[in-house]
């Protein structure tokens, strides 16, 4: 397999992310805004829509394959044979989106085989930016100024008083009962990627995911976490995260070890 320079390729991602939250947050703002109204005009739809049109189309421009959630089903027959291509989800959070607690994301990743190597970020509605490639660190940029995120040692899973971060919206019995096996473990709790984004920020030690979710949910922070000196993995297994798989759903996991 040939490299890849991905600085120009961080570029364009992070350029879609951020016209992509900034098309978000005007429906978000927008004054008829109704959490409970229904098909395909809703203030959800329309976003997630405006948002993956501004994303493929920028990503589409780099010559290399989309794979979205708000996309074409494209079958596996095709995608298995790509060795490079975007995975989006435009945007993260749904819940969080419908409850107007800004606690939601866009996520843009570069897959190369079935590794993420390229991942950004974005919170629309403060602007912060994560991001990563593969090699070069983890990255903050927040208003005007950018920040590396420090290297992080794994979580001691037999310490005390480890912070674990939790969905605020899809808590259930198996989160709880791996949370239940820690000493005195503090929980913390956040919406969408932004759970990733704790743990790579040094503001939790842990990610326990004991609920269903799609690749493009984890792809991009898996990068950014990857990327200070953490790991993702399939919580049975231990194995690391494989991205294009035929489901694409992925298995539970842990991240932070």
């Amino acid at each position: 397999m040939t490299e890849i320079d991905l600085q120009p390729l961080l570029t364009v991602a992070i350029d879609a992310a951020s016209n992509a939250c900034e098309a978000i947050l005007e429906v978000y703002a927008s004054p008829d805004f109704e959490t409970e109204r229904k098909g395909d005009d809703s203030p959800l739809t329309l976003a997630d829509r405006r948002s993956h049109s501004l994303i493929d189309s920028q990503l589409s421009a780099t010559g290399l394959p989309v794979l979205s959630e708000e996309g074409v089903d494209i079958p596996y027959e095709q995608r298995r044979h790509w060795t490079r291509f975007w995975m989006v989800d435009p945007l993260d959070g749904t819940k969080e989106f419908l409850k107007r607690n800004g606690e939601f994301t866009v996520n843009i990743a570069l897959i190369e085989g079935n590794t993420p190597i390229l991942g950004v970020v974005a919170l629309p509605v403060t602007r912060d930016i994560y991001y990563a490639t593969r090699g070069n660190g983890a990255w903050l940029r927040s208003n005007s100024s950018v920040t590396r995120l420090k290297h992080r040692a794994p979580a001691d899973l037999t310490q005390p008083g480890l912070r674990v971060v939790a969905s605020r919206s899809h808590m259930n019995d198996a989160t709880r009962e791996y949370i239940a096996k820690l000493k005195e473990p503090q929980l913390i709790s956040a919406g969408s990627s932004l759970k990733f984004m704790a743990v790579a920020r040094g503001d939790a030690d842990l990610y326990p995911r004991y609920v269903p979710c799609m690749e493009w949910d984890s792809a991009a922070a898996d990068v950014i976490v990857s990327e200070v000196g953490l790991k993702t993995v399939d919580a049975y297994t231990g194995e690391p995260l494989k991205y294009n798989k035929e489901n694409l759903l992925n298995p539970y996991f842990i991240c932070g070890v």
